[in-house]
Parts: structure tokens; sequence; C-alpha cells
């Protein structure tokens, strides 16, 4: 099975004025379908310039991205664009919600993008918010919900364009531990439903809930590892439901 991403020798440098900062130097890496990969590193680590290249939100200085099959780093905004709506799926540390719209004028907001009618959108939109919890809060606006709420807000509007990856940025980092820990059991059950998911964090415990966690240190890849606790834990899971056990 080809990667759903696959980015060779990706490297993004920026001018400011006299000076060049590399802030990625050279990192390749492949994702593979219904993979939670959590990106980590330090501030100037390059994990937010590779989130953005991830999310076609820039485009790279040189290397290949190759997202679903399709080349991506050489496209024009307006392209990157369409891939943005239809790949990707979104979630901000701040949420982004829009203030005077209803929870489910924010969900429904990407398939307006995708040319969807609204009957089609609003029906969409109700039964993503009532698959995260919120199915009694889509006539709500964002003032009129809390942190957790929205941001589960946030999750269904990532979720409604049934994109091909979910890219979540510090998700839980305006949100107290009780909550934190509620959004993250959505993205566990997100995976579990074949999405794949990349959480940007610089938290170890939020980090700890992915699959396979990759360091970035000076735009570069300095560890790229399988959280062994994670899947020891599946696989003794997995074996159980499966009967593959010995009871003594």
């Amino acid at each position: 099975m080809d990667p759903i991403i696959s980015i060779k020798n990706l490297k993004k440098t920026y001018v400011m004025g006299a000076e060049k900062v590399h802030a990625l130097k050279s990192v390749t890496l492949d994702i593979k379908k219904n993979e939670y990969v959590a990106l980590m590193g330090p501030s100037g680590s390059g994990k937010s310039t590779l989130m953005n290249l991830l999310g076609c939100l820039d485009t790279p200085t040189a290397g290949e991205y190759v997202l679903n099959n399709e080349n991506v780093s050489t496209l024009d905004d307006g392209e990157l664009a369409e891939v943005r709506n239809k790949e990707i799926g979104f979630v901000f540390q701040t949420f982004n919600l829009l203030p005077r719209l209803s929870s489910l004028e924010n969900v429904a907001l990407p398939l307006v993008y995708a040319g969807i009618n609204k009957s089609a959108r609003l029906e969409k939109a109700d039964a993503t918010l009532t698959s995260v919890g919120l199915g009694d809060r889509v006539e709500h606006k964002p003032n009129e919900l809390s942190g957790g709420q929205r941001q589960r807000v946030a999750i269904a509007r990532a979720l409604v364009n049934d994109p091909a990856i979910i890219l979540a940025d510090e998700p839980t980092g305006n949100l107290d531990t009780k909550t934190s820990i509620e959004i993250m059991e959505i993205f566990e059950k997100l995976h579990e439903a074949g999405n794949t998911i990349i959480v940007v964090t610089h938290e170890p415990d939020i980090a700890a809930h992915a699959h396979r966690i990759i360091r970035l240190r000076d735009g570069l890849i300095e560890k790229d590892e399988l959280n062994e606790n994670i899947i020891s834990a599946f696989d003794a899971e997995h074996r159980y439901l499966s009967g593959d056990h010995v009871v003594e």
C-alpha cells in the first residue's frame, strides 16, 4: 500500500533581510493510512514549519511532498487551497471558530467551499456534531460553549469533509487537564475508526497517545520511533479480542 504522505528531502528556507534561516534542512519520511503520529520538538526545531508544509499552508524551498498520490510540492496557492479543503482537516489550539455562526454553521463551512447544497451540508454537519457528542449544541454559538465543547466543534469541522488526514496543532493547549484527556479520547476513537491523525505538540503526555512519535531538532528528524507502550497495549487487546490468549 502506498503511504498517504511521502516526503523526500523536504527543505524550507526563509529569507530574513540579508540572513537565510534554514527552518527545515532535509526531512524524509512516510506516513501510512490510519497511522497516529505525534510531531514533537522544542521551539525552533522545525515542527511548525513541517506542519505548515504537511497542511499545504506553505510550499517547500526544495524536495518533494506527495499527499494521497498527488505531488503537492509544486502546486500554486489556488491549487493548494483546493487540496487543503479536500484532503486535510485542521484542528487548532485556538479553535478558529467564527463567533457569529452557530456550531452547525461552523461545521458546515468546509462543505460550502466543496460546493455541496445547503440541506446536504446541514445534514452532514449535524451528523458530524452528533458523532463528537454535541448533537444537543448545534444551535449554540462559540461564546455559549465551554473550551472543550468549542474544540469538539473544531474537530467536527475537521471531519465533515472526510479528509485524508486530520492535522491537529497543539489541540489541547488552551484546555484544562480533564478536558484535554476527553479531547485526546476523541482522537483515539477517530484513529480506531480508520482516520490518519498527525498531532503537533510539545507536551509529552499528549504525544504519549500517539502510536508513533517523530522528534525534530534543528530542522532535522532526531528520532522516529513507535510508542511501545501504546503498541504493546494495542497488541494485547487485539489478541484478547481475537481469542488468541491463554487462560490459566
